[in-house]
């Protein structure tokens, strides 16, 4: 499986950014996908996942209520939709696949994809 993230860019505190992660290969629907970033400085962090349907998510705290992540496994693609932003969401994004779901940890994703930048601007 090979990703590739885009739709990062620049944006002010309180608005939306949608990210997509596009993703290559016949079997995508039998991978979760899950969403990271890594501010500079700071380690990767896990911030939601969707399993192959797409019919279950799972979000860390800090993106609950404001992170939505969708699948259309026809397009094979996955989205991050980001709402209320703030500048701490700054970060590099990371989509990546896994052939197990759920998983929170970086190092239970086989397939990743290059990382779009979003910067939050106060």
């Amino acid at each position: 499986v090979q990703l590739q993230a885009f739709g990062g860019g620049l944006v002010q505190a309180g608005g939306s950014l949608r990210l997509s992660c596009a993703a290559s290969g016949r079997t995508f629907n039998s991978y979760g996908v899950g969403w990271f970033r890594q501010a500079p400085g700071q380690k990767r962090e896990f911030v939601g996942t969707i399993n192959g349907s797409g019919g279950s998510t799972h979000y860390t705290d800090s993106a609950k209520g404001r992170f939505t992540i969708s699948r259309d496994n026809a397009k094979n693609t996955v989205y991050l939709q980001m709402n209320s932003l703030k500048p701490e969401d700054t970060a590099v994004y990371y989509c990546a696949a896994s052939s197990s779901w759920p998983e929170i940890s970086f190092a239970r994703y086989e397939y990743w994809g290059q990382g779009t930048e979003v910067t939050v601007s106060s």
